[in-house]
């Protein structure tokens, strides 16, 4: 995405021309890199939470919050799946105006959000209702980084 823009500048300021491609296919890179992004953001606990209200809690209570907020997250994903689902059969029959390849291309990423942050969210329901939740994910859940650190140094 970056070389595309970059040679495209480069392109247009010293030669007077350009790729009329590399705007529409960077705009494309983009948005999959958001989607891809917004996956390993939920894995490392980067979303935006309401922790200072979570922090509150005991243990017992945060790792409520973790199930519910999990079951929530789960909940929406199936939400943004089945809505793919509709709209896949516009997409692969419409085209971009520029590379001429069907829009499931680029809105298919949906797919991939919806399954990655659905595999990761089951996962974390399963080891609570196992009870095998760390002290190391509930902080990183809280946001209390200065726990995962002195976790980290004793060795858990």
């Amino acid at each position: 995405m970056t070389g595309m823009v970059f040679l495209n500048v480069v392109l247009r300021y010293g030669f007077n021309s350009g790729l009329v491609i590399s705007e529409e296919m960077s705009r494309f890179f983009f948005v999959w890199l958001t989607f891809v992004g917004a996956v390993l953001a939920f894995a490392e606990n980067g979303h935006l939470g309401v922790e200072t209200l979570v922090r509150m809690f005991g243990r017992r209570g945060r790792i409520i919050c973790m199930f519910l907020t999990n079951l929530l997250i789960l909940f929406c994903v199936a939400v943004l799946f089945w809505g793919s689902w509709q709209q896949a059969p516009i997409n692969a029959t419409m085209r971009s105006a520029v590379a001429g390849m069907p829009l499931l291309y680029v809105y298919g990423i949906t797919f991939f959000t919806a399954i990655g942050v659905g595999i990761i969210a089951i996962w974390r329901l399963f080891k609570i209702l196992a009870g095998r939740t760390t002290e190391a994910e509930i902080a990183q859940f809280v946001g209390d980084y200065d726990s995962i650190d002195a976790l980290l140094e004793r060795g858990e």
